[in-house]
């Protein structure tokens, strides 16, 4: 257990949005915003998690904390910190790892952090990367380069993908190749290098992105991330299990915000009567991130050798009245599947 060097650096003003709420997050990196009012009076709390179900029921990142913020947040007394057992207990029992630090009065005075909560943990769920797509739009330069082997500022995209996933505690990774797959094979090998291993799904024709998972070992236990070798993001994808196992769901997938703005002006009628004019409205959606985790008995869904993609894939789950449960993505998340989002790759990868 330890305190932060300085608590109010992880406080937000109840009136800020949650944009605000997730640079604090993101700057920290304790786990924890506290929410406060002008007196510096706790108010709630909000974690990673507390966001993305906000965006799930509704709200934006132009949202008020307190609109998403966790009022029923566990505490200790300023005077209970130097009682270890009392602090202990309090970790234990409500599961928690941190503990706003109050006075009598509700006022903010400190944060006690618990560390000892398996952060470290290597994970023993395997990483299947789709990686045998022709990136058709993408030529000139995919003509003798398959796409997740381009580079993003000298790094080939597939390795910024394991990159990221072995700084989150992943150690196995099975990428399924098919297009140009010795330039792919003969680059990460069976990943020593990188101190992982990585085995290869190969197909004879391109099976598509769900197909493709009927090559994967049959011993299969755990519930398993499948991700897109096309897709730049900056999100923890361990988060994204964690919420999967926390929602005991069959299919998690990852979404993103997507803004659909139209350029006319829209006419809403009741019959010939004319309601509401909307000059170039907007309208937010959520649309597939390319990120998934998938619970091992999905597999029995998809036949030998059958070209499937993962919508329909998920769309057999659900009609077998099986959960699947989306998770929103609120970090740098870019496609790489046209030439423009490529070139926005090379400007805005490293600055973010």
């Amino acid at each position: 257990m330890e305190f932060v060097k300085d608590p109010l650096s992880t406080s937000v003003n109840e009136n800020a949005d949650l944009r605000k709420a997730l640079e604090i997050l993101t700057s920290t990196q304790v786990g924890i915003a506290l929410i406060i009012n002008h007196k510096y009076k706790l108010m709630g709390t909000l974690t990673d998690g507390d966001i993305r179900r906000g965006l799930l029921n509704g709200f934006n990142l132009e949202s008020k904390v307190s609109d998403v913020m966790n009022k029923n947040y566990t505490f200790i007394y300023e005077k209970e910190v130097t009682d270890i057992a009392i602090a202990l207990k309090k970790f234990s029992k409500k599961g928690v790892r941190h503990l706003p630090v109050l006075n009598n009065e509700g006022i903010l005075k400190n944060l006690l952090l618990n560390y000892n909560d398996g952060s470290e943990k290597i994970m023993n769920n395997p990483v299947i990367i789709m990686a045998g797509g022709l990136g058709s739009r993408l030529r000139p330069h995919t003509d003798k380069c398959p796409k997740p082997m381009l580079k993003i500022n000298g790094k080939p995209i597939l390795e910024i993908i394991i990159k990221n996933c072995i700084d989150s505690g992943f150690r196995e990774f099975f990428i399924s190749v098919n297009y140009l797959k010795n330039i792919i094979k003969d680059y990460f090998g069976d990943g020593s290098k990188w101190g992982i291993k990585i085995s290869y799904l190969e197909e004879n024709e391109p099976l598509g992105t769900g197909g493709s998972l009927i090559l994967l070992p049959k011993d299969l236990k755990n519930p398993f991330l499948v991700l897109n070798g096309d897709v730049l993001t900056k999100f923890n994808p361990s988060k994204l299990l964690e919420f999967h196992n926390k929602n005991n769901a069959t299919a998690t997938l990852s979404v993103r915000e997507y803004i659909l703005e139209v350029p006319f002006g829209v006419v809403e009628t009741d019959g010939l009567q004319v309601t509401d004019l909307l000059e170039k409205p907007s309208y937010p959606k959520l649309v597939n991130a390319g990120v998934y985790v998938l619970n091992p008995n999905v597999i029995s869904l998809i036949k030998n050798e059958e070209k499937l993609d993962m919508p329909e894939l998920l769309l057999r789950v659900q009609q077998r009245s099986q959960k699947v449960i989306a998770f929103p993505i609120h970090e740098y998340w870019l496609d790489i599947g046209r030439l423009e989002s490529l070139k926005k790759a090379f400007s805005t990868w490293d600055k973010n």
